[in-house]
Order: structure tokens, then sequence, then C-alpha cells
């Protein structure tokens, strides 16, 4: 892609970006707004590291629906090839081809017999606007991995031998998550702008769930706030994030039919589930720690 090309988002203004997270119920620090308008103007890919559920692919799926472009989604895990990732040829298709003989001027190497995987998908996909790329978990995949990815991320363009360059005027938005699992390539970091996202602030997750969870009693929100936040600060193998946050809120206001009554201790022992998805971590939460998670409830409760 030319550099001084105009990207399909260089004229996006922080007002419309901000109202599209609003009525997607995204609520977004000055911080991610900025870096995601920077990304949108200058067509550059994204890369958002954080704890799970900090509402990484989250970002990405409400762009996708503020957009209202296809959201197409690469999901990393080890041993991740080309052939998953960008295109394979449809063998058995080519075999019946070459066996029956029917059209033996068409090489079975042509368009007709073309697989496309996600990232071939972003770069010809999105006919009124462009898609929205989610290479989720990039960490997960290995190292070669990221190098095949560099070509896509700096040239909107990737080589099929058979058929030429596939390339795009139109670049996809792209969006990748990673949970610092390993050290990513200074290659790949240079090719897009960064944004580091953190477990939301008592205030923020308090937002969030009067957003997601609506039929929550505020009261009960701002208690079960407190409790996560007091849970983050035991040494457990996967902390709670928003998402696990929200699950529980929704939990509650489930079982208590939206009453406004403080969960009782019996309650919230029996719903950890929702926001504690280690045996380790559940196991940490004992007669002292319920305690104090319940103390922590009654201070937000005080404060609300």
């Amino acid at each position: 892609m030319n550099d001084d090309s105009k990207t399909p988002f260089s004229d996006m203004q922080e007002a419309d970006l901000r109202a599209g997270f609003e009525e997607q119920d995204y609520v977004a620090e000055d911080e991610i707004v900025t870096t995601v308008l920077l990304a949108l103007r200058l067509g550059k890919p994204l890369l958002v590291e954080g704890e799970p559920g900090a509402g990484k692919t989250e970002l990405a799926k409400v762009l996708a629906s503020g957009f209202d472009s296809e959201l197409i989604r690469l999901q990393c895990y080890e041993g991740l090839t080309a052939e998953h990732a960008l295109y394979e040829w449809n063998y058995t298709k080519q075999l019946l081809a070459v066996q029956t003989g029917e059209d033996p001027e068409t090489s079975v190497f042509d368009e007709e017999y073309l697989l496309e995987r996600p990232l071939v998908q972003a770069l010809r996909g999105g006919d009124d606007r462009p898609p929205v790329l989610l290479i989720d978990e990039i960490d997960r995949a290995d190292d070669e991995f990221e190098a095949l990815l560099l070509e896509v991320l700096s040239e909107f363009q990737v080589s099929i031998p058979e058929l030429g360059t596939v390339s795009t005027d139109r670049p996809p938005v792209v969006i990748i998550t990673s949970n610092r699992t390993r050290a990513l390539s200074d290659a790949l970091k240079r090719r897009c702008l960064y944004l580091h996202v953190t477990p939301p602030s008592f205030e923020k997750e308090r937002a969030i769930l009067r957003r997601k969870v609506p039929e929550l009693d505020g009261v009960v929100a701002a208690q079960l706030c407190a409790m996560a936040a007091r849970l983050r600060e035991e040494p457990l193998r996967k902390p709670p994030g928003a998402a696990e946050t929200i699950d529980w809120a929704r939990a509650i206001a489930t079982l208590h039919d939206g009453d406004g009554e403080t969960p009782s201790p019996e309650t919230i022992r029996n719903t950890l589930g929702c926001v504690l998805k280690e045996t380790e971590d559940a196991h940490q939460v004992d007669d002292d720690l319920l305690a104090e998670l319940i103390e922590a409830a009654d201070e937000a409760k005080g404060e609300s």
C-alpha cells in the first residue's frame, strides 16, 4: 500500500468514533479512543495487549458492528500454518477435474479451486466497507507465523505463486490481540500501533455493568465490581476480567430477578464459578477471603 494513499477512514472524526463506541455500549478511555482513531486514520494495524478479559477481542467486534462491516476472525494457535491463515487448494476438486478431464485447457490452479482463508478473505472482502480483520491471540502462534504476517501487515498483499499477488486498495481494519504469554517480534511491532489495556478500574467496570446488565441494581453492580477488584489483588492463575464480571452480574441478576438485594455469602460463594475459571483459584477463596469479599461489597454499598 502506498503510504500516501488515502485510507478508508482517513477522515474519521473523534466525535464519530466516540459516538460509535457509545452506540455499542463500549466504555473506552481517552487513550483507547485516540489510539484507535490514529490506527483508522493512518490505516495501520493495531496491536492490543493486555490480560485476558480486558476487552481486546470486544474492541474488534465493536468496530465491525459500529462500521456495519464484516468481522473476519483468525484465531491463532500453536502450529497455525499458511494453509489455515491464507489459502489452500481444493485438492479433491482438482483431482476430480484431472480424472474427468472435462476441461483440459483450464489449469487446476485456477480461482475455481482456491479456498480462501481469513487473511485472503480480508484482502478481498467488504463490498461497501472494508472488513475488520481480528487476528486473535497472536502470542499463541509460532514465531514463523509472525513472519508470515509481515507482508500482509505492511503491504496489505499476499503472493500466491500460481495466481500472482492478491492486494487491495482498501485495506481491512486490523486488530491483533495478545495476552503477553510470549514476547512478539520487533518486526511485527514496527508495523502496528500499540495499545495496552489494563483491567478496568472500579468506576469503569461499574459503568460497563450499567450498560451491559441494565437489569442489575446499581448498588449490587457496585458491590460485584468491588469484589472483582478484591479478587484481582490475589495471586490468581487467571484473574477475572471485565467479561467475567459481566457474566457474574448477569448470573446475580437472574438469581435475584433484579430485586436489588445484596447477594448473600452463600450466593457469592455459589456463583464464583462465573469469575474464577481455575480450580486452584477457586480453592483460594476460603472463609477468610470470602469475608474480605463481603467486606469490600459492604464498603461499596456504603459509598454508592
